[in-house]
């Protein structure tokens, strides 16, 4: 549209989106698709482990509320410091007596937001490495294994997630996972052949899943 033979500027185009590039909106566009599942699967760990909100102290809108600050923030003082990898571990160590889906989720949250080098925002000169974002990615798996897996020492699992009993089975976890991986590979894929990278695949074994470095 034009007034007096001069361009108007659309009200909704704001001055970030000049210094974006197509791929700067590819990328904002998959990092939401990607928290969006971490929220989800947040909710259905405290409804699947009440037992961690009662740990807490709080309500489940307030709990959640709390790691709604996630991926922005995960100093929690609960976590005695621990980040990425360490607070997955600590969500699973026999000792810790806090709430360990805070610990898990937190520490989930820390590995695929440094995979963004803590971004939220991008912008033309803003330079991804398809690698951490691969990493990431093995890093999720890895992760949803841990958390299928992990039990105490008298056989039962930290957290409950999945289920497989006479009711049905029950693989809402799994689905949010799947999405999370699969959102994190195709765009680390998208910016290997966008600035002509290479990535060095890496194949997990159950048994053998360790967090790769970010």
């Amino acid at each position: 549209m034009q007034r007096d033979g001069k361009p108007l500027l659309n009200k909704d185009y704001s001055f970030s989106d000049i210094v974006k590039s197509s791929t700067d909106m590819v990328t904002e566009a998959h990092q939401h698709a990607a928290l969006d599942p971490l929220r989800v699967l947040a909710e259905k760990l405290y409804k699947r482990n009440p037992r961690e909100l009662r740990k807490s102290g709080m309500t489940r809108d307030a709990a959640l509320n709390r790691l709604a600050a996630l991926p922005y923030t995960s100093d929690f003082a609960e976590l005695q410091g621990r980040r990425g990898a360490g607070a997955v571990f600590l969500a699973f160590d026999p000792d810790y007596r806090g709430d360990r889906v805070l610990a898990y989720m937190a520490g989930l949250s820390d590995m695929i937001m440094a995979a963004y080098n803590n971004k939220t925002e991008f912008f033309v000169l803003d330079d991804l490495d398809p690698q951490k974002l691969y990493n990431s990615a093995r890093n999720t798996e890895t992760a949803a294994w841990k958390l299928a897996t992990a039990r105490d020492a008298e056989g039962r699992l930290y957290l409950i997630s999945n289920s497989m009993d006479t009711a049905g089975s029950n693989l809402s976890f799994e689905r949010e996972f799947g999405k999370l991986i699969a959102e994190q590979d195709t765009l680390a894929k998208i910016i290997a052949d966008k600035t002509n990278r290479s990535i060095n695949w890496f194949v997990q074994t159950a048994g053998a899943m360790v967090f790769l470095p970010l």
